[in-house]
């Protein structure tokens, strides 16, 4: 079966060059959580906030048997590094401003 090729008529997109990957990992911290359904509750909800909002990958990739700490990674990719840097430290903000008291870090790295 032969293969398709598809061109790309954007200018632009062409002269890009190749994409950018942003991760961010973000640990959380629930002193309250009496389960581990008490914390996926909360960490779905946050996941589902990150992918309408920012329109990213989220993941739990940490902590993932004990009911009071979670490890999260967000992947955000793009053609230009400065909007996935912004789309990095706006995600960062938004996750300092609704659960600063949980948040125990975040790093972010990007990959080219």
């Amino acid at each position: 079966m032969p293969y398709a090729v598809y061109r790309v008529s954007n200018k632009a997109a062409r002269e890009s060059g190749h994409p950018i990957v942003g991760l961010l990992t973000v640990e959380l911290h629930f002193p309250e959580a009496q389960s581990l359904k008490a914390k996926r509750m909360v960490v779905k909800s946050i996941q589902d906030r990150l992918r309408r909002k920012f329109n990213v990958s989220v993941a739990e990739t940490g902590y993932l048997e004990l009911w009071q700490r979670a490890e999260l990674s967000v992947a955000a990719v793009s053609g230009a590094r400065r909007v996935v840097e912004s789309q990095l430290e706006a995600m960062t903000r938004d996750l300092e401003a609704r659960f600063g008291a949980e948040l125990v870090g975040t790093s972010f790295e990007l990959i080219e």
